[in-house]
């Protein structure tokens, strides 16, 4: 990831509009930022949320609140907690999420 052309700036992301993102259970509330071809979201997850796709976007995810469950494709599975994190490129390795108790991100892809 190249950052350039970005100046110093804050973003209170409790005045960022969110948008709903419905799983395959559950839903995903994101307030998204781009920031030239970056884009940062504080993501959450609702109880009980089970993403609907197999996902290749890459990402760096830092869970903050809650507990979220990764599958990857190949059958692995992990569990961030918070102050946890996880970073996988772009087409690497497609991966899912879910999580029981709900879950609160902060993600850059």
């Amino acid at each position: 990831m190249q950052i350039s052309d970005i100046p110093f700036g804050i973003t209170d992301w409790s005045a960022i509009e969110h948008t709903e993102h419905k799983g395959e259970q559950g839903t995903a509330y994101w307030r998204t930022q781009h920031f030239g071809s970056i884009r940062v979201r504080m993501v959450e997850y609702t109880p009980g949320y089970l993403a609907d796709h197999w996902c290749v976007k890459g990402h760096i995810l830092l869970c903050t609140e809650g507990a979220l469950h990764t599958e990857l494709k190949d059958g692995r599975k992990f569990t961030l907690l918070p102050g946890m994190s996880y970073q996988v490129a772009d087409n690497a390795e497609p991966h899912r999420s879910h999580t029981e108790i709900g879950a609160k991100l902060f993600i850059v892809d």
